[in-house]
């Protein structure tokens, strides 16, 4: 059942249909697409569950598969780890209470209730930055920050080795690395938001807890490009690892997964109109629109850029399940694809999407040249089922101004990653023979890794790899907006001032009338191609 009225997510433009919208970056613009333009846009959200500890409550009860309950697993004297997602998801981060703040309410409780004393929490960072103390105050409530941080609430440190272990090898030779304290707990709970369906699952463990040595063995261009699909687990050579370290995991360690399943009412009721159609906007919408334009027009991109990271989204849980690993994702799949999913027929020559101020590697800082990749060739490309929107060899648009900017707290590795790696090469394979164990062992980004905010120093990398697919499949992309030739230039891209100028470009590729679909992200949303 949904929230908002339904509407057709697919609608066939025609010469009087109004100008869509698009995301540029911290902005929007206005582009008037062609006569037969399909554009795409999300599903109303799923109605929420009103009480949420209660559905997180009845989860832990009545677990999925072959689990016990979680009550049923407690005894006094047991050692007990809960690993937590962290900030990356969902994007924007969602109003608080937040979701991890209410299972960790529920979950302490039960573990005190039985007599569990020595328990602690640690954020399953991988190589993502570690999290700021006000950002884990808000994710977790000031009641649980105050008491455990930061002896018995803590980020992961993928580099501390002697509290990183390896509990063995795949059958591949894939070596499985997890944090000391969850590997010799009695009991490991994992809680879980999941926002699409390349969350969850073994992926969780396999990748949130372990360091560079674990991760390796599947971020990287050999298995990316073997995916012929991230969001279908049954293609996906990316999801095949991780099930081969969950096993080898679920062999040497009790864990009970707690997944939880989001909707996807990214905008609060006053900003709703954002997601629908453009052709079913009210007056009072489009008037909402124009004037919201014209302010961010007056305001610095740093400003502007503050101002979205601190407006929350209004996500509501559409679905919660707890217990055995694969049991437990099976259900949360079919939730996201309830959601998410969108049933589309036929390719197109031509695909259009707009990328916005945020990806799961930027919340609080910038999205610099390489994430403004890894949205466009690795998660937008990314989103479907079947087969891409767009056909072999056809033409990605995207817009955005494609500044040079980036973080050095957060992203210091992508600087030189940008300006040194790339301009040598744009071959995955050459830049992880040549220089991803550099970066990965480079001790001044160890060290501002462990000790600052920084993403671990091979982090580009694996952004870089993401696109892998997208490279591979698309035959050129047109940015739209770019502020400088170099940005685009360095990534492989071609540039046009306007939508108009690109459509033309496309047209040299294509014939007159390509077949031409925009993806109307965000929210976000996956092609179920029929």
């Amino acid at each position: 059942m949904a929230e908002d009225k339904t509407y057709s997510c697919v609608r066939i433009l025609d010469e009087d249909s109004v100008p869509r919208y698009m995301h540029y970056g911290e902005d929007f613009i206005n582009v008037k697409l062609p006569a037969g333009t399909r554009v795409v846009y999300a599903k109303p959200p799923m109605k929420p569950i009103e009480n949420r500890k209660a559905a997180i409550r009845y989860a832990l009860n009545n677990p999925e598969g072959d689990a016990k309950p979680l009550y049923a697993q407690l005894k006094p004297g047991m050692k007990v780890t809960i690993a937590i997602d962290d900030i990356s998801v969902p994007l924007p981060p969602m109003r608080t209470p937040d979701l991890r703040q209410q299972m960790l309410e529920v979950v302490l409780q039960i573990l005190e209730d039985h007599g569990v004393e020595d328990y602690e929490m640690v954020i399953a960072l991988a190589l993502h930055r570690p999290m700021t103390a006000s950002e884990i105050k808000r994710m977790v409530g000031s009641e649980i920050f105050n008491k455990y941080y930061p002896h018995r609430l803590y980020n992961m440190d993928g580099e501390d080795k002697e509290n990183m272990v390896i509990l063995g090898t795949t059958r591949h030779g894939e070596e499985v690395q997890m944090v000391r304290r969850a590997a010799e707990s009695d009991l490991l709970i994992y809680v879980n938001i999941n926002y699409v369906p390349m969350n969850g699952g073994y992926k969780s463990i396999a990748t949130g807890l372990a360091g560079y040595t674990g991760i390796r063995h599947h971020h990287n261009p050999k298995t990316i490009l073997a995916s012929d699909s991230y969001m279908d687990p049954e293609k996906s050579a990316l999801y095949s690892s991780n099930e081969r370290i969950g096993k080898v995991i679920r062999e040497n360690l009790n864990v009970f997964h707690i997944e939880t399943t989001l909707n996807n009412k990214m905008y609060d009721d006053n900003l709703m109109f954002l997601a629908r159609p453009e052709d079913i906007w009210s007056p009072a919408d489009h008037l909402k629109f124009k004037a919201m334009q014209k302010a961010l027009e007056r305001v610095p991109r740093p400003a502007k850029r503050a101002l979205f990271h601190k407006i929350p989204a209004d996500y509501g849980l559409v679905g919660v399940h707890a217990g055995e690993t694969e049991a437990v994702h099976a259900k949360t799949l079919e939730k996201c694809w309830q959601q998410h999913a969108v049933e589309m027929e036929g390719q197109a020559d031509v695909m259009i999407y707009g990328i916005p101020f945020e990806s799961p590697y930027n919340v609080n800082s910038i999205l610099n040249p390489i994430l403004v990749h890894v949205m466009a060739l690795g998660y937008f490309f990314n989103m479907y089922r079947g087969k891409p929107v767009i056909k072999k060899g056809g033409t990605l648009i995207i817009t955005h101004p494609c500044y040079d900017d980036f973080d050095p707290d957060h992203h210091p590795s992508y600087i030189e990653f940008f300006n040194l790696c790339l301009s040598e090469t744009r071959d995955s394979k050459v830049l992880a023979h040549k220089w991803e164990e550099k970066f990965a062992h480079n001790p001044n980004y160890i060290e501002m890794y462990r000790r600052g905010n920084a993403y671990h120093g091979v982090h580009p990398f694996y952004m870089w790899y993401w696109g892998e697919n997208g490279r591979a499949h698309i035959g050129r992309v047109i940015v739209v907006g770019a502020e400088n030739s170099y940005v685009p230039e360095r990534m492989g891209w071609l540039a046009a001032d306007t939508m108009e100028d690109a459509l033309e470009m496309a047209k040299d590729f294509h014939g007159p009338s390509p077949e031409i679909t925009m993806m109307h992200h965000p929210p976000f949303l996956i092609a179920d191609m029929i």
